[in-house]
């Protein structure tokens, strides 16, 4: 390949999600617009690209705020706030559908096939910047024992899951900690995730006990142990090919155990 070459106008230290959380309206939509050049609407969104065109957004040409009526310009300029908490609610997306909760956990089942829900496949890429289908991988995520309250650091939690009752996943599965901001949590153990590829130390009935906590659980239980930060903490599992026979966390005969807060 021929030698790169590094665009020095390019901010190389802020965050990719800061730049975007902080352009404008306008910004945004000629953004919006050049990259459009490239990458075409399908057939089926031409509902929005006529309703886009109103406001100057018009497929294959650049979109300048300026020409705008000033009405227009003023709601464009004001619209970034209220869109991006309307993107990032996800009480809204369990009432319309585009998520589902289960025992604290929640998870998308349309992820990677968004068809014209443009408002889930903007939330997925506020979170996670893509996702593969369903059938190729589901990542059930859990910001607290409930919607009304966070995981924190101040706590100790246990996941129960029962003798055989892992997550049923044809590839493999796993459960990564956050902290508040989706980043990953330096820790004393350099533990990031524990998955089917871990060794845990089962119970003697057979059952598997994970621990989610800032502090050891003792020795004996390390081997179980997901290191969590001070504050708050976000768990996320994936189920790469999940499993479609029952059990199946696609069709809900298989769903992810509550976090408990432990004693």
């Amino acid at each position: 390949p021929p030698p790169g070459t590094v665009d020095a106008s390019w901010d190389m230290k802020t965050g990719v999600r800061d730049q975007v959380n902080a352009m404008d309206g306008a910004a945004y939509f000629k953004l919006f617009a050049d990259l459009m050049k490239n990458n075409p609407p399908a057939a089926e969104d031409a509902p929005m690209v006529a309703k886009l065109a109103k406001i100057g957004i018009v497929p294959g040409q650049d979109f300048d705020a300026s020409k705008l009526d000033p009405a227009v310009a003023k709601g464009i300029a004001a619209a970034p706030k209220p869109a991006q908490d309307k993107i990032a609610n996800l009480k809204e997306a369990i009432v319309t559908g585009d998520a589902k909760l289960d025992n604290g956990w929640m998870f998308f089942p349309h992820t990677g096939v968004y068809g014209t829900g443009y408002r889930n496949r903007a939330l997925i890429t506020w979170y996670g910047l893509g996702a593969n289908r369903p059938q190729d991988a589901v990542y059930p995520t859990s910001e607290g024992p409930d919607l009304l309250k966070k995981y924190s650091g101040a706590n100790k939690y246990v996941a129960h899951f029962n003798k055989g009752e892992l997550p049923p996943a044809n590839g493999f599965w796993s459960i990564t900690m956050y902290d508040k901001d989706y980043f990953f949590v330096p820790n004393p153990i350099n533990r990031y995730t524990v998955s089917s590829r871990s060794k845990f130390k089962a119970n003697a009935d057979g059952s598997i006990d994970l621990y989610f906590q800032k502090d050891s659980p003792g020795k004996d239980k390390e081997s179980n142990w997901l290191p969590a930060p001070a504050d708050e903490f976000v768990l996320m599992m994936r189920l790469y090919w999940p499993s479609e026979k029952s059990p199946s966390i696609l069709d809900g005969t298989w769903k992810p155990p509550e976090v408990k807060e432990a004693s």
